[in-house]
């Protein structure tokens, strides 16, 4: 395979609106009609520094539109409260919902960005009782304070940690009641060991295990876990398009190969499925 080299600038993702959405979605924006599927999803759905992401692939393979709306850094909150994207995965002839993180939503302890999940807004009063030490305007991001809870008491960021995950499942099978169509649970395998390492939190998707997953099954039509090769996650950075100031970002993130791995083991649902 042949990769793009670096380029001075970034990609133009020629980001676009839907419907009324205040959300900015990868482009060209797609006509929502006639036979399409839909494929939700953060950061690895949208393809950051990627020229061709999995859903652009997967559209090559099986011949049918793929329309793309996934979100840098999206939880479920952000596609759970968008009349818009319900509305388009409605229409759609099967939806593809790469599992996010637990971390990426308000509940119990917590609130994010409506838009913006990754953005931490504030802690609850629970919360601060339970941490009265820890001064939560110090926090921006959801998965630096948790790793800062973590790291201060683990036996107070496991409580933390069940109630993400029982709200997690009931989040993902409410988001799952409201899509009417087929749906494809995408389960993305950890694609960088060292950012594990570095997160001291878990594999990505973060928080989110067998178990959880399984309370998923009778919800959704198919699930697909895809586990990158490590021929995959050792091209590192190779083919993705991004300025150097952007390289550390980038070096966390799959290249073209996974997302390559990724439409294949679609692919090969969907010929089945459709």
């Amino acid at each position: 395979m042949t990769f793009e080299t670096m380029g001075s600038v970034g990609l133009d993702y020629l980001p676009c609106r839907y419907g009324h959405s205040k959300l900015l979605f990868r482009g060209p924006r797609r006509r929502l009609e006639g036979a399409y599927c839909v494929a939700l999803g953060g950061t690895e759905t949208y393809g950051k520094y990627i020229r061709t992401p999995f859903p652009a692939l997967l559209e090559k393979a099986i011949r049918i539109p793929v329309v793309n709306l996934g979100l840098p850094n999206a939880g479920i909150d952000v596609f759970l409260n968008e009349a818009v994207v319900l509305d388009a995965c409605n229409g759609a002839r099967a939806t593809i919902i790469q599992l996010p993180g637990a971390q990426n939503m308000s509940n119990r302890f917590y609130s994010v960005h409506p838009r913006r999940n990754d953005r931490f807004l504030q802690a609850s009063a629970q919360m601060r009782m339970f941490f009265p030490e820890v001064d939560f305007t110090d926090f921006h991001f959801t998965r630096h304070m948790l790793l800062s809870l973590k790291e201060l008491s683990p036996e107070k960021y496991a409580v933390v940690e069940v109630e993400l995950k029982a709200a997690w499942v009931a989040r993902m099978q409410s988001l799952l009641h409201k899509i009417s169509g087929r749906t494809v649970l995408l389960w993305i395998g950890d694609h960088n060991a060292k950012a594990m390492t570095r997160s001291n939190l878990g594999p990505e998707p973060l928080l989110v295990d067998d178990k959880m997953v399984s309370a998923l099954r009778s919800y959704a039509t198919e699930i697909v876990r895809v586990e990158p090769s490590a021929a995959a996650r050792a091209t590192g950075r190779g083919g993705m398009i991004h300025t150097p100031m952007d390289g550390p970002v980038a070096a966390q993130l799959p290249g073209p190969v996974v997302h390559a791995e990724i439409a294949d083991a679609l692919a090969a649902t969907f010929y089945k499925l459709l």
